[in-house]
């Protein structure tokens, strides 16, 4: 193909795109479009500037009437927010979306065999193929699990594992998010605004669906109900209203067809679940909870919890109603143990990784702690309990006052603490004030384990809307743009 235009260029903001090492999902260099980018970059350069514009408001309003929002904690200001979504859509192709959903289908199987293992006979731990101590003094353990069978010996329902792509093309797995993963509903709202604001774009491509996301996600659940009655009652049980995620929460419930819940709408007796309805008690058989393991249950955690139910433990332990994902499981999403997933993988598969990790330096190790900390001004250094963006040092970015103060953090709780590499993660075309510029981003599909595993095609592509930031979590000023997966 040919070298566009730099007229072309100019009318949309093209000309100072920046095209450098790191790998740029649309272009190849600064004068050639990636095939699969072409129907898009056509398209950009054929609508006004004033034409894009109008399509982005029009996206705009179509979040904020569906109230789709998420709620940034720690501010004066007003807390709730439309969720930041860019016009432009990220492509993936068929080859690339193969080998993506390959080594997710191997890394959640392999995830689920860990935690039955470290709950059970703790093998990997007796042969020394991950340390006790990363385990067990990991703040998501739960020695309350011990010994517990969870149905199906299904652990980990729903996982979004966030993918990274590498200057030489390559994906690979920055962390795992096991305990509640949240976004699926951007995922979804995404492609349904996209789908009205570019109907001929989207038809020019062949896209796999992801419209039955919720419809997989509910017959996971179902698949995981004890097997002691007839059709199972399931709820999503939620923080209440005050939740960053609140709109996520009800929106699947309302897709899927279920109630809503908080806890103070369900109650247990002879350790068995029900919740009120109007027409009286109902018996609960599978809960999809969205509160994490400390406020699940005020008899079993932390007695100041007003967001769980008291007994619910005892229900669960007897095998009297599911929780998806199981207690204890955010212990396989420690950022320390994320570093031994490539060996837990070898172990209880006999493969090797088809997604890679990242390289990730334990700072309980001296040696390598001693490097980290003489190298601040290079790496990221991340809190390993820590989501959201938050509890991070990005070094090439920081003060030396930042590094002064993680440098003493670390030294104080080295346990707390990874360090990985500064990436060079791929960049992506979106719709800016100076027109359409590159920004860094990342992929969540969202994978889901019952019966059989379960993957719709795409996932939540996060952007770092401010230049230059490789943060793209919402709560620190990211947005989101639908992924496209072709067929062919």
């Amino acid at each position: 193909m040919g070298a566009p235009e730099i007229e072309e260029f100019r009318i949309s903001g093209l000309h100072t795109y920046q095209i450098d090492e790191v790998y740029d999902e649309m272009f190849e260099s600064p004068n050639r479009v990636r095939e699969h980018y072409r129907p898009v970059f056509d398209t950009l350069m054929a609508l006004p500037a004033d034409e894009i514009r109008r399509r982005k408001q029009s996206a705009d309003m179509s979040f904020l009437n569906q109230g789709i929002t998420f709620t940034v904690y720690g501010r004066r200001e007003g807390t709730e927010r439309i969720f930041p979504y860019d016009l432009l859509p990220r492509i993936v192709t068929n080859a690339e979306w193969t080998r993506i959903e390959q080594g997710l289908i191997q890394r959640i199987t392999a995830l689920n065999l860990f935690l039955k293992d470290i709950y059970n006979d703790g093998k990997i731990l007796a042969d020394g193929v991950v340390p006790r101590e990363v385990v067990y003094s990991c703040k998501q353990f739960r020695r309350q699990m011990r010994g517990l069978q969870v149905p199906r010996d299904v652990y980990v329902a729903v996982v979004g594992s966030d993918l990274v792509r590498l200057p030489s093309g390559e994906f690979v797995v920055l962390e795992d998010n096991l305990r509640v993963p949240s976004g699926v509903s951007y995922m979804l709202t995404n492609r349904r605004v996209m789908k009205r604001i570019f109907p001929q774009l989207f038809r020019r491509y062949a896209v796999k669906p992801i419209e039955h996301y919720t419809q997989a996600l509910l017959s996971t659940l179902r698949s995981l109900a004890p097997e002691v009655r007839g059709e199972p009652t399931i709820v999503l049980l939620t923080p209440g209203v005050y939740n960053s995620a609140y709109f996520e929460h009800a929106y699947l419930a309302r897709q899927m067809g279920i109630e809503l819940v908080e806890g103070r709408d369900l109650l247990t007796h002879d350790n068995k679940v029900y919740m009120r309805t109007t027409t009286g008690l109902r018996r609960v058989d599978v809960i999809y909870r969205r509160v994490d393991d400390d406020f699940i249950d005020p008899l079993a955690f932390r007695p100041d919890s007003g967001l769980g139910v008291a007994g619910l433990f005892n229900a669960y332990r007897a095998g009297n109603v599911t929780l998806a994902n199981a207690v204890g499981t955010g212990v396989a999403d420690d950022k320390a143990l994320y570093a031994y997933v490539p060996k837990i993988i070898k172990y209880y598969l006999r493969q090797d990784p088809i997604l890679n990790n990242v390289e990730t330096y334990l700072l309980t190790d001296p040696v390598q702690r001693n490097h980290v900390l003489q190298n601040l001004d290079k790496l990221v250094v991340k809190a390993v309990g820590e989501s959201g963006g938050y509890g991070m040092l990005i070094g090439p970015a920081s003060t030396a006052e930042e590094r002064e103060e993680f440098k003493v953090r670390i030294i104080a709780d080295p346990r707390n603490y990874i360090a990985q590499p500064t990436l060079g993660i791929s960049r992506a075309p979106c719709l800016t004030e100076e027109g359409i510029q590159p920004r860094h981003v990342d992929l969540r599909p969202y994978i889901l384990f019952g019966d059989k595993v379960t993957i719709v095609p795409g996932g939540l592509t996060r952007v770092a809307l401010r230049k230059g930031s490789l943060v793209v979590n919402s709560s620190q000023g990211g947005g989101s743009k639908d992924t496209w997966v072709l067929n062919s």
